[in-house]
């Protein structure tokens, strides 16, 4: 079983975007359209503050008919950020984010953020387990494993 910094450390990129609280939405969607990311951790002072996700953008933005342009970051993000520790098991990864329904989640390493893993992180990294392990079996079966 692999841990959060395991699968961090597989991706191709560990860089973590962010956006302060005072940034309009219609800046932060700029952001993740061009890094092709669907959430940005919202710091200031390099403290975390938020999340903002497209989710947020949907429901606060869209459905409630603001502006992009004029609604600051700091009004839609979310601000009970759920993290997990960088020596956690992506399977509690997984529950967590399935219990909260969440698609990213930050991992620290004490105080310290050293990443954002997302549900495809997550999932890709399991499809990969699971391809090693059939791999294995078949080989075993083939007479490989005598």
């Amino acid at each position: 079983m692999k841990t959060a910094r395991q699968v961090l450390e597989s991706k191709p990129s560990q860089a973590i975007y962010s956006i302060p609280p005072t940034a309009t939405v219609y800046a932060a969607l700029q952001l993740m359209a061009e890094k092709g990311i669907g959430a940005l951790l919202v710091i200031e002072h390099g403290e975390i503050k938020g999340i903002l996700s497209e989710r947020d953008y949907a429901r606060k933005v869209i459905l409630m008919q603001r502006t992009s342009r004029e609604t600051l970051v700091r009004d839609i993000m979310t601000t009970a950020v759920i993290y997990v520790s960088a020596n956690q098991t992506t399977d509690e990864c997984m529950a967590l984010m399935t219990r909260h329904r969440l698609r990213h989640l930050p991992v620290m390493e004490g105080n310290q953020l050293i990443g954002m893993l997302s549900i495809g992180d997550l999932v890709k990294d399991i499809i990969s387990e699971q391809q090693f392990i059939i791999e294995q079996l078949e080989h075993y079966i083939t007479g490989g494993g005598r």
